[in-house]
């Protein structure tokens, strides 16, 4: 009896080590991964600077809105819709396209996009079905 409970015991401190050590990587906030983003699309030096800038601005540009909606939401208890919210969404990606593209190359732009398609048909976070 004493050797199972002996057993038991350094089996749940030995579990307990192996997931102790190995900690959930932290998540993520602001924009793409860019140094991913420079492995996957072959960025010289140069064209990562100038992407990660592109990213900051629109990260920047998401912020201020965020800001604007939620002051306009206190002022006045109205707040944008969904098609609204998509519509602006779509532009600021159509945007940030355009300000890529003289960046990269053609190849690097197809793999771009390709990589952006891909990410659009993942489900949302919220496990809800998108309706278009």
């Amino acid at each position: 009896m004493k050797t199972r409970i002996t057993i038991a015991a350094i089996a749940l401190l030995a579990a307990g080590s192996v997931l102790a050590e190995s900690p959930a990587p932290p998540h993520r906030r602001g924009g793409p991964d860019i140094e991913r983003m420079a492995v996957l699309l072959d960025l010289d030096a140069g064209q990562k600077a100038a992407v990660k800038q592109v990213f900051d601005e629109r990260r920047q540009q998401h912020q201020a809105e965020w800001e604007k909606t939620k002051e306009s939401q206190t002022e006045n208890q109205t707040r944008p819709t969904r098609e609204e919210m998509r519509a602006k969404r779509e532009q600021m990606q159509k945007e940030t396209v355009e300000k890529l593209r003289p960046i990269l190359t053609d190849t690097q732009m197809t793999k771009f996009e390709a990589l952006v398609a891909s990410r659009s048909d993942m489900p949302p976070r919220d496990g809800k079905k998108q309706s278009q």
